[in-house]
């Protein structure tokens, strides 16, 4: 009789701990903390993995544990002080009626320069630290009704100003791949952030580079989307002519969901009436592995670093390999001019022109922050800003009204015409031109940087572009090579990169922020003993029962 039971427990257990055993590999594939994706987190949510309080707290483990500690990132100004709570109303609206929407608990970094109801809105500056400006940016109102949880605010370069994330505030954030160099500008906090997997979705802003520049240094994916297409009402402005606000994230797929969440008209914002009725209904639904194949590809080989330059000759050989890589994929790839380029790139960008008036205006529509300070002006007098600023706050300052300079109407006048037909003569056959993101990998912080002249297309023009990552010098520096297309054609610069992300598979994580325990969800549980329980019975039963005669 105990030999039967023996056989009858060892038979019913072995099944059922496999079966156990391949439920937890499935629940454990479905979520992952490691480069997750606001698919996996969805696949987790679903599978009953995890939750959404599980998630948020694991994510705020990785900011404790890297951002001021282990490498000391400074990536983040701010965590979300009610981020456990809104996670748990996540739960409860999940458990009730399923996902409030396509980035149900999706963690989101956003730079300091997005307006949020719960957090302050610093711009890097001390003079705003505290500030609470009492709503939300629209795109940070259209990421909440999606589901998504507004993890943190990163540090950004002081009110958005260079191509180093340092500011008065937040002091200088540094690269996840060698915490000795430039994590890049101005949206630099951001893009360590998400490199570091302390966000799915992060969202940085863009005047002449600064979401594209730190994309390229933290080998992710940066959209400077056309203007007018996402709103930039509830962001401290840097120039309103060029400004945009977009995503930057780990993967093509989730930069098209944040699109998706954020873009639209905004009667805030005058210049998004442009995007009416050029918005698909789903930027995903152009996402095709097989994109590649029969594109027409321009590269602009003047937008490349000087070959004399032995940091940019380190860009350039990674970005030739991308090229052949693209051509592998089936583009058809040619070089290409652009008319009136040296024209073009003689032009400034407006920053220097319109902050103070942007930033008053900005100022004015808000509550008075603690520090008292109203204007650019107040600013100056309360010496709370970073004091390598100080001679460029006060130039712009001393500016006319830039409606009364004649230099600005000038500029405003002949530049977007020229640069637009310009790039419309270069694309003319082709989906798309290429060129380096930045002309070198990044720099020592403190040494130069060879940034280069494609960053300045796009605001200049105000057509999309996206960087993507490319490879990795043999230091293991990441490379990030950019797409630029027409005005609100982000369809086809989605389908170009996720092709060549998919085809390639460049994109691999910092190795100073690895995974930290308990990130791959189920950890081994019931099914694993129970799995020891039975090997354990099949040895009594193969060492005490008898064995048969063949």
């Amino acid at each position: 009789m105990l030999k039967f039971a023996q056989t009858v427990a060892y038979w019913t257990s072995v099944p059922v701990a496999a079966l156990l055993c391949l439920a937890d590999a499935a629940l454990a594939a479905s979520f992952n903390l490691q480069e997750a994706t606001v698919d996996s987190i969805q696949a987790g949510l679903s599978s009953g993995a995890v939750t959404c309080t599980e998630i948020t707290q694991l994510y705020l483990n990785r900011i404790d544990a890297y951002d001021d500690q282990g490498p000391a990132l400074n990536a983040i100004i701010t965590t979300n002080p009610n981020a456990l709570s809104l996670a748990a109303e996540l739960d409860a609206a999940y458990a009730a009626a399923g996902p409030v929407g396509d980035l149900h608990c999706v963690p989101v970094v956003l730079k300091d320069n997005y307006d949020t109801v719960d957090m302050p809105t610093t711009a890097g500056a001390l003079a705003l630290e505290g500030f609470f400006t009492g709503e939300d940016a629209f795109q940070v109102a259209r990421l909440r009704q999606a589901g998504a949880l507004i993890l943190a605010k990163a540090n950004l370069s002081e009110f958005a100003f260079s191509f180093t994330s340092t500011s008065s505030l937040g002091g200088t954030t540094v690269n996840p791949y060698d915490t000795i160099r430039n994590a890049g500008g101005s949206s630099g906090g951001t893009g360590a952030a998400i490199a570091a997997n302390f966000g799915v979705l992060g969202f940085g802003t863009d005047t002449g580079g600064s979401i594209r520049v730190p994309s390229s240094f933290n080998s992710l994916v940066g959209v400077r989307p056309t203007i007018g297409l996402s709103s930039r009402s509830g962001i401290v402005p840097l120039a309103l002519t060029q400004d945009v606000g977009g995503p930057m994230t780990r993967t093509v797929k989730d930069a098209a969901l944040a699109l998706n969440a954020t873009v639209g008209f905004d009667p805030d914002d005058p210049a998004t009436a442009g995007s009416i009725g050029q918005i698909p209904a789903d930027y995903t639904a152009f996402l095709d592995a097989n994109g590649l194949q029969g594109a027409k590809i321009g590269v602009v080989r003047e937008l490349f670093g000087l070959d004399s330059n032995p940091e940019s000759a380190k860009t350039t050989a990674v970005i030739n390999e991308a090229i052949a890589a693209l051509v592998a994929l089936g583009a058809d790839v040619e070089e290409v001019t652009i008319p009136n380029l040296a024209e073009i790139l003689s032009f400034p960008s407006l920053s220097s022109f319109e902050f103070k008036r942007d930033l008053n205006n900005y100022l004015a529509a808000r509550p008075t922050p603690p520090s008292g300070v109203r204007t650019l002006e107040d600013i100056i007098e309360s010496g709370l800003f970073l004091e390598d600023f100080a001679g460029a706050y006060i130039s712009r300052n001393n500016r006319p009204a830039p409606e009364t300079d004649p230099d600005y109407l000038q500029i405003i006048t002949e530049r977007p015409a020229l640069t637009q037909s310009a790039l419309l003569t270069a694309l003319t056959g082709l989906d798309a031109l290429i060129y380096p993101s930045v002309a070198s990998p990044p720099n020592i912080l403190g040494q130069g940087l060879a940034s280069g002249a494609g960053n300045r297309l796009s605001p200049f023009s105000g057509f999309p572009a996206i960087t993507v990552p490319a490879g990795f010098t043999a230091e293991g520096l990441p490379v990030g090579l950019e797409f630029l297309g027409r005005a609100y054609d982000e369809p086809t610069l989605l389908k170009l990169t996720y092709a060549f992300e998919q085809g390639t598979g460049f994109r691999q994580p910092p190795a100073s922020t690895p995974r930290l325990a308990g990130e791959t969800i189920p950890e081994p549980s019931a099914s694993f003993a129970l799995l020891v329980v039975a090997a354990g019975g099949w040895l009594i039963l193969y060492q005490k029962t008898p064995r048969l005669p063949s």
